[in-house]
Formats: C-alpha cells, sequence, structure tokens
C-alpha cells in the first residue's frame, strides 16, 4: 500500500486557502518552488489538473474544487494532531480568520477581540466585518457571527441569544405624525428599511395572545447597515426597527422613542456559525468559547 503524501495534501490546502503560491509558501515558511512542486507531484499521483494557471490568475479545476474539503480537512487534522500534543491550552498559535456583522462586529466583538489577543499574544485575529450574508467556506473563515434566522443548510450554528428589536422614532416625528397603537397604523408612515432582511418592506409582529400580524410599509430609504439608518431616525424622517446594540443607547437619552410596545417583531438569533466538520483548532476553538461566555447580550 502506498501511503498518501500528506505534505503535498496540506500545500495544496494552503494554496487554496490563500489564493496564491507566494502566500501559501510565506504561510508554511518555505520556498514558493517548494510548494510548487508538491502540488505538481499531488497532481501527477492523482493524475489530473487540481488548478488551471494562468499570468494573471489562479483557479480550481472541478477536480480541485471536489478534492479541496479533503485537502483542509488534512491540514487542519495534522494542525490538530499538533496542537494536542503541545498541550496549546497556553501556547495557543497562529491565525483564526472571523467574520461578523459591520455594526455588532464594531460594538461587541472587535473589543473581545482585542481582550483575546492580549490573553493570547500568539494568536492573530483576520476579523471581516460585513452585512452582507457570507459564503464563510468560500472566504477562508474558521467561522462567522450572524445575527438571522439560520436556514437549514450544512453549516453549523450556535445560537448565543436573542436580539430584541425595537421599532423606534424621534419624538419630533411622533409628535408630528402621530402614534401608531396597531401595526397596521404603519402603512401610514414613512418607514426606513434594512435591504439584507428575506423582505425588508414586510414587517412581522407577534402581539397580544400570540398573534401574528405582518404589514406592508413604505419605505423612505432603504439601506444595507442599520446604524446608516441612525441619522435619519434622529432627523425624524420615519420609523424604523432596529435592534438594541443599534438604538439602546439612544431610546435610554431620549432621543428615540420606542412604539408599538405590545406588538414586538420576532427576536433575531445570534449565530456562532462555523463550517459542517466538527474538528476545529484548538486556537479556533478557544476563540469560539471566549466569544459564547462574553458576547454580552
Amino acid at each position: 500500500m502506498r501511503l498518501p503524501d500528506l505534505e503535498a495534501w496540506a500545500m495544496f490546502a494552503a494554496v487554496v486557502e490563500h489564493r496564491s503560491f507566494t502566500d501559501a509558501a510565506k504561510a508554511l515558511s518555505v520556498s514558493k518552488a517548494t510548494v510548487s512542486k508538491a502540488v505538481t507531484r499531488l497532481e501527477q499521483h492523482l493524475d489530473t489538473s487540481l488548478f488551471a494557471r494562468t499570468s494573471r490568475r489562479l483557479a480550481l479545476t472541478e477536480s480541485g474544487k471536489r478534492l479541496a474539503d479533503h485537502a483542509a480537512r488534512i491540514l487542519a487534522e495534522g494542525q490538530a494532531a499538533e496542537e494536542a500534543a503541545r498541550q496549546e491550552t497556553t501556547e495557543l498559535s497562529g491565525t483564526v480568520r472571523l467574520g461578523a456583522p459591520m455594526t455588532f462586529g464594531l460594538l461587541r466583538v472587535a473589543p473581545l477581540i482585542a481582550e483575546f489577543t492580549k490573553l493570547h499574544p500568539g494568536v492573530d485575529v483576520d476579523l471581516h466585518l460585513s452585512d452582507a450574508r457570507i459564503d464563510l467556506i468560500e472566504m477562508g473563515l474558521d467561522a462567522t457571527i450572524r445575527i438571522a434566522d439560520m436556514p437549514d443548510s450544512s453549516l453549523r450554528a450556535r445560537r448565543l441569544a436573542d436580539m430584541h428589536v425595537h421599532v423606534v422614532a424621534s419624538p419630533a416625528y411622533l409628535d408630528e405624525r402621530g402614534r401608531p397603537a396597531h401595526p397596521s397604523d404603519l402603512s401610514g408612515h414613512d418607514c426606513l428599511c434594512y435591504s439584507n432582511a428575506p423582505t425588508p418592506d414586510v414587517w412581522r409582529f407577534v402581539g397580544p395572545g400570540e398573534q401574528n400580524v405582518a404589514v406592508q410599509v413604505r419605505s423612505r430609504i432603504t439601506v444595507n447597515s442599520g446604524e446608516a439608518m441612525l441619522p435619519a431616525l434622529l432627523t425624524g424622517v420615519g420609523i424604523a426597527r432596529l435592534p438594541d446594540f443599534i438604538v439602546g443607547a439612544a431610546i435610554a437619552a431620549g432621543d428615540l422613542e420606542e412604539i408599538l410596545i405590545d406588538w414586538r417583531p420576532p427576536p433575531l438569533g445570534l449565530h456562532l456559525v462555523t463550517p459542517p466538520s466538527r474538528l476545529r483548532s484548538g486556537r479556533v476553538e478557544a476563540l469560539l468559547d471566549f466569544i459564547t461566555r462574553n458576547h454580552g447580550c
């Protein structure tokens, strides 16, 4: 029986992760020629091309795409074995790639990252902030934080908390336009909508007796960032639905007023999402556990 060329598989995985032979070589602290020879050796052994190489770009072939996950698992298994051998609880090292929503990431995740990296000086964190729904596997992320209902998928999702949503407007807007007493009253108001929601202009509420109501609203402004609604809200342009971490301080200060207290939008789930494999390196597991314990929601 011929043993698999584990070094070549690991180097192939590194090239896929870094999307470059040069960057993979730097990450592995070897020469570019070493990485290139290993991948070529693997291609010859498998009798298939893994990359379509041109002078300007590097792309996986269909065979490469099918084998990339296997290679990533081989690399991760090796890293996990070495970490276990080093008893890495106090010697964590390497890079963790984490995604998070923009505003929540700035307000809640970035301070945690600062504290975590202070505790573990050998760990680097590559934090990707975006309100768009990203493909964490395509982006090469170890995990991502999402504030949304999670559809069925192969990804693994851990629900950390419920994020409560407030319906708010400025007191000046409400004094001028009136205070809605029922969700149906929103049809006569100007609203601000979040474009990344599945149905931005259809707002759902749960009221007394677990009544469910859906209302189509008129959007004056539609935007892909909840925080970007704040200037228009404070100026009195309209009504918005936003989570507590964005509007809680403005409500407490009296700059925004919460309405429809008896009719609550369904809470959003705060999820920690990881790839399908249960295998994670010690540094990734440590960061995810740290976020789980300290997310503060």
